[in-house]
């Protein structure tokens, strides 16, 4: 930058030192012209208040009094009658200084003389006989000048550019060397602040790429937690699920191996059988449960209005029997007519994962509130509870209260966390309260949409 402000100052103080020098040479010649046409007329005076004969002797008699001035005698009709040159001149009857003066009584010329060969300024005056008389002085060309001059310039031109490059470059100094500073400044990526107020703009152009930077580098850096947090819960869910398949296949492979060696009795083999049965049945639901897991983010399918109302109700009817079977209540709270923006698939997922925990994990004789409005559904057991210390992992994939896995209270762990990620694509929120050895409650609530 600081290379071209040179360049561009230099061109300029040359092209500014040409033009004056050729104004001021124009104003020069002109004035030199404009001061001749006024001594010509006294000199022609002069001629006036003397006695001149005319011829050749008389013309030089004149020029000598005039200091040298040429001098031309001629007739009406432009022919030359003397000359102080003494040569033997042709007709001027086309000369401009004198076809002005037969028409206007005087006349002005600046020329060049073809029988002197120099510039001429000529002045051409009618006499009291008739004839004309014409005075001339020699004179320099608006050009001649100008090379005469020639030396002067160039000196001024080396003179000007050096001062004008030395002035630039000090100039440019000062003037770039707080933009420099607030260059220096704005990478270290601080807030950059200027004294000068021409220089605010650039400040707060800084101060916003600053930002923009920040800003950029933290969402990458989200990003890149992100993408680590995404692959850590990866590496979990596999372990997870390598662990959860590990127990049944290792039970199955038993039984089999001990099946293949033929030594059991047939009691032994029922066991056998029966234990291959469930533990496949157990590896089937598993598969199930995290198909069905997974296949909640890449559910595209359009949602609808329906009734959840009815759709709870028959989700509680479903799971009736199985509290029966260990004398659990289920009291039903649920307002009729609640609707809710989804699919029957969906919510029957949340219900039923709800319901079946809170059977799976009450007591023998307990009992399931079931809560349901516009605002909010909730599912409230006197089971078993959970420890405060575990609440925070309570819709974590594969997470159970039950740590055996393959106690009375079965389950893989993923019910809840199928409920969570149902209820994050819906906007919903979804809280839990327990306490251990008293019950617990899950609520879903609806206005969070």
């Amino acid at each position: 930058m600081r290379k071209r402000i040179l360049i561009i100052s230099l061109i300029t103080t040359i092209l500014g030192i040409l033009f004056f020098t050729l104004a001021y040479t124009n104003s020069y010649y002109n004035s030199v012209t404009e001061q001749s046409k006024k001594e010509l007329p006294i000199f022609y005076n002069m001629y006036e208040s003397g006695d001149y004969s005319f011829d050749d002797e008389g013309a030089a008699a004149l020029s000598e009094m005039l200091g040298g001035a040429r001098v031309t005698f001629m007739f009406a009709n432009g022919d030359v009658a003397g000359d102080s040159t003494g040569e033997d001149l042709p007709n001027h009857s086309d000369r401009e200084e004198v076809i002005d003066a037969l028409n206007g009584g005087e006349g002005f010329s600046v020329r060049s003389s073809d029988t002197l060969g120099e510039s001429m300024i000529y002045y051409c005056r009618v006499n009291k006989d008739g004839n004309l008389v014409r005075i001339g002085l020699s004179t320099h060309s608006e050009w001649s000048y100008i090379l005469r001059g020639l030396p002067t310039v160039i000196t001024y031109v080396l003179f000007g550019a050096a001062a004008c490059l030395l002035f630039t470059y000090f100039s440019t100094y000062f003037i770039l060397r707080p933009v420099e500073e607030l260059t220096a400044e704005a990478t270290l990526g601080g807030e950059v602040k200027t004294q000068y107020p021409e220089l605010q703009s650039v400040t707060d152009v800084l101060n916003e790429r600053n930002r923009s930077i920040k800003k950029q580098m933290l969402e990458l850096e989200q990003e890149r937690l992100m993408v680590q947090k995404a692959q850590e819960s990866k590496n979990e869910f596999i372990a997870n699920v390598t662990h959860e398949m590990n127990t049944p296949l290792t039970s199955i492979k038993g039984y089999a191996e001990l099946l293949c060696s033929g030594c059991l009795d047939e009691q032994t083999k029922k066991l056998a059988y029966d234990t291959i049965s469930s533990q496949s049945e157990r590896l089937t639901n598993l598969i199930a449960c995290i198909i069905n897991y997974n296949e909640i983010d890449s559910d595209n399918l359009p949602p609808y209005e329906l009734d959840f109302t009815k759709l709870v109700r028959e989700t509680i009817a479903v799971v009736k029997p199985e509290a029966d079977k260990r004398g659990i209540e289920i009291c039903d709270r649920t307002q009729d007519n609640v609707c809710v923006t989804s699919r029957h698939e969906v919510m029957s997922e949340l219900a039923g994962n709800l319901l079946r925990n809170a059977i799976r994990y009450n007591k023998d004789g307990g009992k399931i509130t079931v809560d349901l409005d516009y605002r909010h559904f909730s599912v409230k057991d006197t089971g078993i509870g959970i420890a405060p210390e575990n609440m925070d992992k309570v819709f974590s994939r594969f997470f159970t209260v039950d740590k055996s896995h393959s106690g009375k209270n079965g389950g893989f762990g993923l019910g809840l966390a199928v409920c969570k990620k149902i209820c994050q694509r819906q906007g919903w929120h979804i809280s839990a309260e327990s306490t251990l050895g008293a019950g617990s409650t899950f609520t879903v609530e609806f206005s969070r949409n």
